[in-house]
């Protein structure tokens, strides 16, 4: 595919994006009528849809042709050279195009920072004077982190094990054994450090919140709310103690006893009805369901799909879970709860309430990062019940 028909197809699919269908339907659906498409030509469509979303309302809002053609415009790319109605390419830009395209875009804050006007007063409330920067780090891509797994390796010999499948990565500056990737971050999956366990994807962030926990040798630990299972592995790697794992949809663990194979350790799966059996634990971990707020950089479809409404009930659930992962707690261990998201309500809110109605239950550490270049956005507070 030459690139203008790779932005050709980037505006039909955010067209489709436009009419209801989430971006990965979208872009499934896109690759499945594709057959010509190559690995590189997929990727490079992928990446401009997302490039799009995140800046959805910056960049006008407008029809999936118009997004890519401010888009280019943003990122300085000659937009002549892609919309120049050659074979599979967008048609060049008539006069009405033009001068919109000479004039900037008048925006709100909102506007400028792609909040919805809805959350905007919620985003300025949670942040305060870091609501602009945390909504504009959101409006480009994300790096990717790796976690090097202790068990199976050491940081520097992960390091070059990756550079021979010609992957560069940095330090994490703070987290010991977090890695960013540099160039080649789709390499990956197909790399030989990846393959036999040696590094795992994980967001700094994620590694973050694992480095603060305090794990007796012997411990026995849940991972509440597990999902993939990231969190469980790591403290399983990081960590010699017993760690279970629970989703209350187990589907979304159908991956964690390979990856828990392939990274050395073992990680036990508790189905929702033998919970309070297998209680109490000494650390729960509790990475509640929320809004993803400080991984839109990753997921900006989400951003989108927000509503006062799925946030009142992601607020709901929040509840239900720190009150029902504290039940599982032993008497003097330690609950944390968490979310991958930066809004108050969603956070501090939530702590505040449950601490309100449960005395015994105090805050031992609270932590709020914040969404930029060493990491996404996520929250941690650790409790426990004197």
């Amino acid at each position: 595919m030459t690139p203008g028909a790779r932005v050709a197809a980037a505006a039909e699919i955010l067209d489709a994006i436009r009419d209801g269908q989430a971006a990965e339907q979208a872009l499934t659906t896109w690759a499945r009528g594709s057959r010509f498409a190559g690995s590189k030509d997929r990727a490079a469509v992928r990446d401009h849809v997302y490039d799009a979303l995140r800046a959805r309302r910056s960049l006008g809002d407008g029809s999936g042709r118009a997004l890519m053609m401010n888009l280019a415009h943003r990122d300085g790319i000659d937009v002549d050279a892609l919309f120049t109605g050659e074979g599979h390419a967008p048609a060049a830009l008539d006069d009405a195009e033009r001068v919109a395209l000479s004039n900037p875009i008048r925006l709100t804050d909102a506007q400028a920072c792609d909040i919805p006007d809805w959350l905007w007063p919620l985003w300025q409330q949670s942040l305060g004077e870091d609501a602009l920067a945390a909504a504009r780090v959101q409006q480009h891509r994300a790096d990717v982190f790796l976690r090097v797994n202790g068990r199976r390796t050491s940081t520097s010999d992960a390091i070059s094990a990756l550079a021979e499948d010609q992957i560069v990565v940095q330090q994490h500056p703070e987290i010991g054994g977090c890695l960013r990737v540099v160039t080649n971050p789709r390499r990956v999956k197909n790399a030989a450090a990846y393959l036999d366990g040696r590094v795992e994807l994980q967001d700094a962030s994620s590694q973050f919140a694992i480095s603060q926990l305090h794990v007796p040798a012997g411990a026995r630990v849940l991972d509440c709310c597990a999902g993939g299972g990231g969190k469980a592995l790591g403290i399983a790697d990081q960590f010699y103690a017993q760690v279970f794992a629970h989703d209350i949809a187990p589907q979304r663990m159908t991956d964690l006893t390979a990856r828990a194979v392939r990274a050395g350790v073992e990680v036990p799966q508790i189905a929702t009805h033998d919970l309070a059996r297998t209680a109490p634990f000494d650390v729960v971990f509790c990475d509640a369901p929320c809004s993803g707020s400080g991984t839109w950089r990753r997921t900006p479809d989400a951003k989108w799909r927000l509503t006062q409404a799925r946030l009142d009930s992601l607020q709901e659930m929040q509840a239900e879970v720190i009150a029902a992962g504290a039940k599982l707690v032993r008497p003097g261990g330690v609950l944390a709860y968490a979310t991958c998201s930066v809004l108050a309500g969603e956070n501090d809110a939530i702590v505040d309430a449950f601490c309100a109605q449960h005395p015994t239950w105090q805050r031992r550490a609270r932590h709020q990062l914040l969404p930029g270049q060493n990491g996404d956005g996520f929250y941690l507070c650790l409790l426990d019940n004197t």
